[in-house]
């Protein structure tokens, strides 16, 4: 990221798909002199839009938004715009978003709890290029990390593709394959070999199934 002015405040895009989620880190982010909120998305794919449309330096994303996740999201905008930074602000206390949101190149994992307590201190991080992770987590992480090559484990690895976890989120939510098609630019025949792929890989039967199994994911909420 190039050098910038020291009272130029660093300009946030915020995702997340509840209003009032978005206007209570809006107050806190706005509240301090170095930050300032320019654009806001209701979920992951307004997201990418916004970021590539307007000059941003930091974007903050939930993971459980519609159309496309907080974590489809940062794998996106890290492709396309390598010098923004990200963070991942979520509800969910729990390792494996932690590894997916790093892996995705987010630079930080806030908890919407302790928000008012930690989001400013990682947006700074962030812009710095400094990983953040929030209070209480790193114990907890590196005994997990250690167990693992204590047992010769490698870290957790995705069960399902990234295009096949788009399909599978888009299912879960109630769109036809037609309609998955058309925002995927695919085929509704594409998408079905993809469903099928999904049914059989994750050993399930039918739509239900997929939908629950997502819940769990936390690609939506229940």
């Amino acid at each position: 990221m190039t050098a910038r002015e020291p009272r130029t405040p660093v300009r946030v895009l915020l995702a997340d798909d509840h209003t009032l989620v978005r206007r209570g880190v809006r107050l806190i982010l706005d509240g301090e002199d170095d930050l300032t909120v320019v654009a806001e998305a209701g979920d992951g794919a307004e997201a990418v839009e916004l970021a590539r449309a307007r000059d941003v330096d930091l974007a903050v994303l939930d993971i459980a938004m519609p159309r496309m996740t907080g974590l489809q999201a940062a794998r996106e905008l890290s492709r396309r715009l390598p010098d923004l930074r990200i963070l991942i602000l979520t509800m969910y206390d729990n390792e494996q978003y932690f590894f997916e949101a790093l892996k995705a190149g987010a630079s930080g994992y806030v908890l919407k709890s302790v928000a008012d307590r930690d989001l400013v201190e990682a947006c700074r991080a962030a812009v710095r290029d400094r990983p953040f992770v929030y209070p209480g987590a790193e114990r907890a992480l590196v005994r997990s990390y250690l167990d693992r090559l204590h047992r010769g484990d490698s870290l957790p690895e995705r069960p399902v593709t990234e295009r096949e976890e788009e399909i599978l989120k888009l299912v879960a939510e109630g769109h036809t394959s037609k309609e998955i098609g058309e925002m995927l630019f695919i085929s509704a025949k594409t998408v079905e070999r993809h469903r099928a792929n999904l049914l059989q890989k994750l050993g399930m039967r039918d739509r239900l199934e997929l939908t629950r199994y997502a819940i769990r994911a936390g690609l939506i909420e229940p």
